[in-house]
């Protein structure tokens, strides 16, 4: 009787285990578990002379992406062999059923990662049946504004947070029904403890080298199961372009695991770290010797125009990044300006190196995690070089 009542006891704890087990399971899409397999066997077969061409855009959100293949006879060697297309704005949030026919305009192109070369990644621009731009269309303003200041070669690099989620919207790797332990160890962290995720970060680094996106570094970051990555230094409008293309390139890696890929500035509420896009920022004078004197002046311009950037640096105006900008958890307070040398609680840091060297950049550390990178280094070269003032930018 004992060891019945022993073996029973086991039975229980055994079972209980295996319930845990299946309640953590991590929420992942359908289709991450057809076969890989089976689908590489037709990924392999030969194309022929012909080539797919993936068009990308950004939907009427002004967050999301859309995109879809058409079929070329040979392969671009320039956007200038790329033709227009068009799409259903209707289903994008871009226009009314009734005149919903939009032009994709080939910007900027890209080796794919996914189906390999000769094919392609095309960023466009989206226009409407008129040939304006559409609202989310920020590219075509940005472009023009740095067009004006090609001479000042502006650098840009921009630090990509982002957030690992299951389908359902739990962070990777958390309890189902808690949290993990507190920030601390998972900065850089090593150890299936301490690092949620690394291998989307891995395939994500790859396909983006692979690309030719200015991909130049990554991280673990401080809340579990957020992550970051670098890109630059880009000059001019190459700053937007590879940072949507490197965010379109993560949503797919992440595609392919099950998992998904959120750049909300404060996913978690509470004590956890929000997600940011802090922005890099230099010009030929800022890098030469005496530099500094030039980031100090840009820094005066920028803590005029506080309210201005702060409506740039996200979608919704601000409203995101309120959530985000509390003055805790390594920010700056979204109500006030404020910068340093080497602080990271202030609005605009100057790295220490860059303060004993008298020349180099400084970071602008309010852009959230969502912003638009387009929206962001043109509000920067306004303000900076262009000597705007004002709450409202100078249309030119």
């Amino acid at each position: 009787l004992v060891f019945i009542s022993i073996f029973s006891f086991l039975q229980v704890i055994r079972l209980y285990f295996s319930y845990l087990c299946i309640t953590n399971k991590m929420a992942t899409s359908a289709s991450a578990s057809l076969s890989k397999a089976v689908k590489q066997q037709y990924m392999e077969l030969p194309q022929g002379d012909k080539v797919q061409a993936m068009y990308i855009w950004i939907d009427g959100t002004g967050e999301g992406l859309r995109c879809k293949t058409r079929t070329l006879d040979s392969e671009p060697k320039s956007i200038e062999d790329l033709p227009e297309w068009n799409f259903d704005g209707s289903s994008t949030y871009q226009s009314e059923g009734s005149n919903s026919d939009m032009y994709l305009i080939p910007s900027a192109m890209f080796r794919d990662p996914f189906r390999k070369d000769p094919n392609k990644l095309v960023l466009c621009e989206v226009l409407k049946y008129n040939r304006k731009p559409t609202e989310t269309n920020l590219r075509l303003t940005c472009k023009k504004v740095m067009d004006m200041v090609a001479d000042q070669h502006p650098w840009f690099g921009m630090e990509q947070e982002y957030t690992i989620l299951g389908t359902d919207g739990h962070p990777f790797g958390w309890p189902s029904n808690g949290f993990p332990g507190p920030q601390g160890p998972y900065y850089c962290g090593v150890g299936a403890d301490k690092a949620y995720g690394r291998d989307v970060v891995e395939a994500h680094y790859k396909a983006c080298l692979y690309a030719g996106v200015q991909i130049c570094g990554t991280n673990a970051e401080v809340m579990p199961a957020q992550w970051e990555f670098q890109v630059g230094p880009c000059e001019g409008i190459d700053m937007g372009d590879h940072l949507w293309v490197a965010r379109f390139i993560l949503h797919r890696v992440c595609e392919d695991f099950g998992v998904v890929a959120s750049f909300d500035p404060k996913p978690i509420p509470g004590n956890w770290n929000g997600a940011g896009c802090h922005t890099n920022f230099s010009t030929k004078e800022m890098r030469e010797d005496g530099g500094l004197k030039a980031i100090e002046d840009s820094i005066e311009k920028l803590g005029k125009r506080h309210s201005y950037h702060i409506r740039a640096y996200d979608p919704k105006g601000g409203l995101d990044n309120a959530r985000r900008l509390t003055g805790r958890h390594e920010t700056s307070n979204i109500n006030e300006f404020s910068a340093g040398v080497a602080n990271r609680g202030a609005s605009i840091r100057i790295p220490r190196n860059v303060g004993q060297e008298k020349r180099g950049y400084f970071e602008d550390r309010r852009p959230s995690a969502n912003c638009d990178p387009y929206s962001v280094t043109e509000a920067l070269i306004r303000t900076c070089l262009l000597n705007e003032e004002g709450d409202e930018p100078v249309d030119y």
